[in-house]
């Protein structure tokens, strides 16, 4: 069955959309690509793509990722500050047995080769609100708001299992930090004999766990999507709580085999975009007093931002 799952809110049209183009047989391939894509073209939208969170510098460093479940294929681009669509390239560097995981200066040579428009993406927004950041002088420790990944798993009718990331990272983050959207294994992670995850949240927390691959992992074992999506975030935070700290900001969906979807949070509200064969609907995952619920919710219950 042809299914697909998105991060937040903001990728709720988009989502919408290339599940119409996937129940209409469109390819997992080109569905994810254009979820993502939507996304990190609207300005709107401040913590992907075009008009991203600026890092220290001021400059918009951007990180994708790619993966074919079917092949174990990956792509992905890290600190890219010129491409118009990150995702896009993570997509055509999938394939590659060498060279797929390219950065700075090296990814953006790859995308004008590849005919991908290159452009500054920075926004007098993006520009007007790192100065306002500069002359506040709050820490990067600090600037976890506002950030959130864009991650799209896909399963068309032939059995393709397909997930793709973007993001423009922390607000006012060390230009060359990295954190777990471009990482395989850790911000997303696909096999199509058993599953597909990808997270959002703050990078540094979710690669200490591998927590993609951790999820697909349990599915192979044979857990249901939800069980296995829960139960290896779960599992982290525990792990974290008794070494004293606390987990925040971390959030999961996960797609099984069989095209069936799930979600986890540590965090009080994330929302997720989801098309099943049961229909096209957001959902808000809500984390309280250690219990997880999940209900579906009107789109315009829940900001466009979120």
């Amino acid at each position: 069955m042809a299914s697909i799952i998105g991060t937040w809110r903001m990728s709720y049209d988009s989502v919408a959309e290339a599940y119409r183009r996937l129940c209409g047989g469109e390819s997992a391939m080109n569905a994810v690509e254009y979820a993502v894509a939507e996304v990190e073209k609207n300005p709107a939208f401040t913590s992907v793509g075009y008009g991203g969170l600026p890092a220290r510098d001021g400059q918009v460093y951007l990180d994708a990722g790619w993966m074919d479940g079917n092949t174990l294929r990956c792509g992905a681009v890290l600190s890219v500050r010129h491409i118009s669509s990150p995702v896009k390239a993570a997509r055509l560097l999938c394939g590659r047995a060498k060279n797929w995981m390219l950065c700075g200066e090296g990814a953006e040579a790859f995308a004008i080769a590849a005919g991908i428009p290159v452009m500054d993406m920075r926004t007098d927004n993006s520009v007007h609100r790192w100065r306002e950041r500069l002359a506040d002088e709050i820490s990067a420790a600090g600037a976890y708001d506002g950030h959130d990944t864009v991650c799209v798993i896909a399963k068309d009718d032939e059995g393709h299992l397909i997930v793709g990331t973007s993001t423009s990272g922390l607000f006012m983050k060390e230009p060359g930090r990295v954190g777990d959207t471009p990482i395989a294994g850790s911000g997303f992670y696909a096999d199509a004999e058993a599953g597909a995850a990808a997270a959002t949240g703050l990078g540094e927390d979710i690669m200490r766990g591998c927590l993609s691959y951790e999820t697909v992992a349990r599915m192979r074992a044979g857990d249901n999507v939800q069980h296995a999506v829960e139960t290896a975030l779960q599992t982290y935070m525990m792990r974290r709580d008794r070494m004293g700290e606390e987990t925040e900001n971390i959030s999961l969906i996960a797609m099984d085999a069989a095209g069936n979807v799930g979600a986890a949070t540590s965090m009080e509200s994330f929302p997720f975009a989801a098309g099943t064969p049961d229909g096209m609907f957001l959902y808000e995952a809500v984390y309280r007093h250690g219990q997880l619920t999940i209900g579906r919710r009107h789109p315009e219950d829940i900001p466009l931002g979120s």
